[in-house]
Formats: structure tokens, C-alpha cells, sequence
């Protein structure tokens, strides 16, 4: 039967041959587990540094962002479904970029402001090896490398592209095991991951807040009491949500983002709006 386990994400997904993991992004070729997206690009575009979001790593400056397809949580608010909840089928045309062009592309941009490559729009990790082979190329030609993840992936994973990252923005979803579980996720996975890649690049996170599910002010002070744990210099994103996906509860209200910030603010020195 040649079914394999895949070692990427705590799902550790057991997959049979020819049939693809949770993520849409990993498959069992023949008894071995391969990244199926990689060099495979569904987005492409040069965006300020801003829009990651990273407010402290070289503001003002441009990057060449780029996604594949698949992800490993079920969001249902997820703002960009169409592509990290996707699967190589649903696409008509895919980009076919190796890293060497990826690379040479990113270098040509610099011209135009850019300052390297952005791995983002879908989870990333879930082709952690296109990553890290085009993360080495990037850091080789001197431009910079960041990462936009969820950090549900297991250590072994974050040390084998840490050593090539400049910066990342890790989404924090909420601070409570059960938000991770509705969303398919583990938090104590993601906090393991948070502090290990602080220590080794410029970390900023964010924090979608989504009505009724993470919108609690004692969750937002016990979540910025424990970054501070790590660093009070962390900046963390309070975000507002859209109806998305399958999400169909109004926009976060902004004077509680107000309110949460505030909140945050009495742990974090560095605490921004996003999306209002």
C-alpha cells in the first residue's frame, strides 16, 4: 500500500500512495512524501514591506511576494481561500518558477525598490522546501528573505530555513487551545514555534480578530503578557476581519480593536491597527 506519514506539521498526516495530506501542498509518491507545489506559484507581485505586515523591517521599502497553493488549518474566515485552500486541479494555469528564477527575477526588481523574496498568500511551510532552496539563493545574491506563516510546523522544519529567514510575520490566532482546535490547528505548536524563530530573526505577529471567537480582552492581555515573555519588543498586528469565506459575521467592530490594543499595549511597547 505504500502509505507514508508526512513529517511537516503536527497532523502528521498517513497518506497513500498517489493521494495528497490535509495541506493540498504534500503527497505520497511511491512511498515517499514530496512537496507537490514546489516551484509552482499562484501569485506574484512587488508589495511594500507593509502589506506582510512587518511595521519595523525596512519600512518603506518594496517586496516581491509570492504564493503557491495549500495549507494545513481550516480557517473559515481565511482571506485568501481561493489559493491556500486550493489544490493544484483547481488552477487553470500555474506559475512554473524554479528558485534560480526566482531569484533572478527578485534581483531585477531591485531596481524598482525591491529588497528580496516574501514567501506568503498560502501557507508557506507546506513546501517548506522551495523555501529553503530559494531562501539560500536569495541570501547568496544579498537581498532579503521573509517569511508570512502560520508556524504550525514542527521544529525539525523552522531549523532547516531559520538559517536563511531575515523576518516573519507568524500569525498568533488566539490564545486558547480550543481556537486552535476549531481552526484544525495547536496552539502550544505555534508558541513553541514563535519563540524558537525570535531567537534567530526579526519576528512581528499577528492576531485576526475574528467576533465571538478571539475577541476576549483577558485573552488579548494573557497572549501580550506572554510575548513579553519572549520581548516586549515584539510587534503584534491586531487585525480587523471582513466577511470572508465562510465566514459571514459582520467586520470587527474598531473601537474593540481600540480596545485590545490597549490592552496589548500594557505588556507590548510596539502594538498596530491593521485593516482599519
Amino acid at each position: 500500500m505504500n502509505e507514508a506519514v508526512c513529517p511537516v506539521c503536527p497532523h502528521h498526516c498517513r497518506i497513500s500512495d498517489g493521494a495528497y495530506g490535509r495541506c493540498r501542498a504534500r503527497k505520497n509518491s511511491r512511498g515517499r512524501v514530496i512537496c507537490a507545489n514546489y516551484g509552482k506559484l499562484t501569485a506574484l507581485a512587488l508589495d511594500p514591506i507593509e502589506k506582510k505586515p512587518l511595521a519595523f523591517f525596512h519600512p518603506g521599502s518594496m517586496i516581491l511576494s509570492v504564493g503557491s497553493f495549500g495549507c494545513n488549518l481550516s480557517c473559515p474566515f481565511c482571506q485568501n481561500y481561493e489559493i491556500a485552500g486550493a489544490k493544484e486541479s483547481d488552477f487553470r494555469q500555474l506559475y512554473e518558477i524554479s528558485p534560480k528564477e526566482l531569484c533572478s527575477l527578485a534581483k531585477k526588481e531591485c531596481a524598482r525598490g525591491n529588497i528580496g523574496v516574501a514567501f506568503t498568500y498560502n501557507e508557506p511551510l507546506a513546501g517548506y522546501e522551495y523555501v529553503r532552496d530559494t531562501a539560500k539563493l536569495v541570501r547568496r545574491a544579498g537581498m532579503k528573505n521573509v517569511l508570512v506563516t502560520n508556524g504550525m510546523a514542527e521544529p525539525a522544519v523552522l531549523e532547516e530555513i531559520l538559517p536563511y529567514i531575515d523576518a516573519m510575520n507568524i500569525d498568533l490566532k488566539g490564545f486558547r487551545p480550543e481556537i486552535y482546535r476549531y481552526l484544525g490547528g495547536d496552539l502550544e505548536t505555534v508558541k513553541t514555534f514563535i519563540v524558537r524563530a525570535a531567537a534567530g530573526c526579526h519576528v512581528e505577529l499577528t492576531s485576526l480578530i475574528v467576533p465571538g471567537m478571539n475577541d476576549d480582552p483577558e485573552d488579548m492581555r494573557r497572549q501580550a503578557d506572554w510575548i513579553a515573555e519572549i520581548s516586549p519588543e515584539i510587534p503584534l498586528h491586531i487585525t480587523r476581519s471582513f466577511p470572508r469565506h465562510k465566514m459571514r459575521e459582520p467586520a470587527t467592530d474598531i473601537s474593540l480593536l481600540k480596545r485590545l490594543k490597549k490592552t496589548a499595549k500594557g505588556s507590548l511597547r510596539h502594538v498596530c491597527l491593521g485593516n482599519v
